[in-house]
């Protein structure tokens, strides 16, 4: 029975091997070959040498997702703390009002945020209709970092929403009995307790935040080239694959780098973490 039993979970594993090996594994094999090959598929070091060049690039990128990831984490702590200290029913409520957005498309999500903060759009005229002059929005580093906070505020919120919920109260209770008022429980029990929480948002906002295209295109203005443009820009012609594929090593080394902390401040459970 165990050995049957063991036929059928590595049978069951099959379709999920399968699915690793070619939509994972194999286009990481892409990028090592062409990140370190020519043209002519000869081994080279060209690719990597050529990086320096991007450097403002990739600071620029790492400045925009920090920012946008620090926004994040103030703006989703407190709601995340709230949602999890509201009743049951208003706890859906919040949770449904909070993933409403997710279920529309990015690319529609963005376009959106364009109406909204465009020279002629809702927020200009409100400030028009006030008697204020209108401020251009659409092509600044603001706009961008909006969109980022925007449409990764969820991944921020979600994890730590979820360590929240996992305290056990008799923390909180042990805190008062010692004299701790409710920001005194805050900072010094509730805080430290949600830490893994805290760094699975922030590794779930940062990831994306750095690695974005669209929202830099078309909130940016085309005023901002970030890493995930330049990787866009580059794979558009056979013959510039190969610095692509260079930058494109770079931003899984920084992804891995991210999720290694992330799983290295993870409380064990597999909740936050990611893998």
């Amino acid at each position: 029975m165990k050995q049957k039993r063991s036929l059928l979970e590595k049978a069951a594993a099959v379709p999920h091997m399968v699915w690793v090996a070619l939509f994972i594994l194999g286009p990481l094999v892409f990028v090592l070959y062409f990140a370190f090959t020519d043209t002519r598929g000869k081994f080279t070091f060209t690719n990597i040498e050529l990086l320096s060049s991007y450097s403002h690039i990739f600071l620029l990128s790492i400045c925009f997702a920090l920012v946008a990831t620090a926004i994040c984490l103030l703006l989703g702590y407190p709601l995340a703390f709230v949602m999890a200290r509201a009743k049951p029913s208003r706890q859906k409520l919040l949770m449904i009002m909070l993933m409403l957005p997710m279920w529309i498309s990015l690319l529609i999500r963005t376009y959106s945020l364009m109406t909204l903060l465009d020279n002629g759009g809702l927020v200009n005229s409100l400030l028009v209709k006030m008697g204020f002059s209108p401020v251009t929005m659409i092509g600044t580093g603001g706009a961008v970092i909006l969109g980022m906070v925007y449409d990764f505020l969820p991944y921020m919120v979600l994890p730590i929403y979820t360590s929240i919920t996992k305290l056990d109260r008799k923390y909180m209770e042990a805190a008062a009995d010692l004299g701790c008022n409710s920001i005194q429980t805050l900072f010094r029990v509730t805080l430290p307790l949600t830490v893994p929480g805290i760094v699975s948002g922030i590794t779930m906002v940062f990831v994306p935040s750095i690695s974005t295209f669209y929202i830099s295109q078309k909130l940016g203005g085309g005023n901002f080239d970030l890493i995930g443009d330049t990787i866009e820009r580059q794979f558009k012609y056979p013959s510039t694959y190969h610095v692509g594929a260079a930058i494109s090593l770079v931003m899984m080394i920084l992804i891995l780098i991210s999720i290694a902390v992330m799983n290295r401040f993870s409380d064990g459970d597999g909740e936050e973490m990611i893998v």
